[in-house]
């Protein structure tokens, strides 16, 4: 009798011990899927600032500007640097601090020469980095910024890959420094390919997009590398398509082509037309310099 009354005794904790399990694993489920929701949703509010150098340049290129607008920021960016490799490796350095909704991620390039060509596998490249930020991080919005073919790199990406994310991911703004759309071509009265192609595509670049060209010159009419004309043919593409097209052109000391990232006036120009000064706050267009 008494064996009896342990075994049922057994049962019945047992019984308990499976319901607790069977009530558990729900809960457990619940608790993981809650916070990857927070985790998404934390990252949703992330808005990252995208870099690419130019050619011949590394993924150090940026770290004099970057040091000057950290400088000047009650906030530090942190910094991300991904470089691609020629077997299409994908080199990691640096981290996205925890809490930091506007961090600098870097793409360059161990194939980092000059030509059309290379820009169009660079573009493509730059696509297979951007697919897996956004698995990673899961941002909603971005900002992009290109120095001399950075900004080509970025033209041709929106033209050619910008599509399969335009659901779900918005490109706010696009700061260009120096890039020489037409290369080194004066005129567009003497089309090169590659600005052919731009202006022959250019309806597939968003209609919502804020767009900075700007130029440096240390002559009259260039910058000492790429001809001030070059950079203005930037309007032939991306004017009456975008929603504003801004061209601005710096002069002085660091106005020449290479030192144009950490001339003390593209830094400001960062701040105030690129940077979000209040996380979700666009920065007003300067009316005088706008063109629709």
């Amino acid at each position: 009798m008494n064996k009896q009354k342990a075994t049922h005794s057994q049962l019945v904790l047992v019984g308990l011990v499976v319901v607790l399990v069977l009530l558990a694993i729900p809960a457990y489920f619940w608790m993981k899927d809650t916070n990857e929701y927070l985790a998404a949703q934390h990252n949703s509010r992330m808005s990252p600032v995208i870099m690419i150098p130019g050619s011949s340049a590394t993924k150090n290129r940026f770290n004099p500007l970057i040091r000057k607008l950290n400088a000047d920021s009650p906030h530090k960016h942190s910094v991300l640097r991904l470089e691609v490799k020629n077997n299409g490796q994908i080199v990691r350095q640096g981290w996205i601090n925890q809490g930091d909704n506007e961090p600098f991620i870097v793409i360059s390039f161990e194939n980092n020469h000059d030509g059309y060509d290379n820009i169009k596998k660079q573009a493509a490249m730059v696509d297979k980095v951007f697919n897996k930020l956004t698995d990673d991080y899961n941002f909603n919005n971005f900002k992009a910024f290109g120095h001399s073919n950075g900004g080509l790199i970025w033209t041709y990406w929106l033209e050619h890959y910008y599509a399969n994310y335009a659901d779900s991911i918005t490109i706010k703004r696009l700061m260009t420094l120096g890039t020489p759309y037409n290369f080194a071509e004066a005129s567009v009265s003497h089309p090169t390919q590659m600005f052919s192609s731009f202006v022959k595509h250019r309806k597939k670049i968003p209609e919502n997009l804020l767009v900075y060209s700007v130029a440096g010159t240390e002559t009259y009419n260039s910058d000492g590398l790429v001809p001030e004309g070059s950079v203005d043919a930037g309007k032939y593409i991306f004017q009456k398509q975008v929603a504003h097209y801004t061209s601005m052109t710096v002069t002085g000391k660091d106005a020449q082509h290479s030192s144009l990232p950490q001339n003390k006036q593209i830094v400001r120009l960062i701040e105030e037309y690129l940077l979000d000064t209040d996380m979700g706050t666009t920065p007003a267009t300067p009316q005088k310099q706008r063109t629709p």
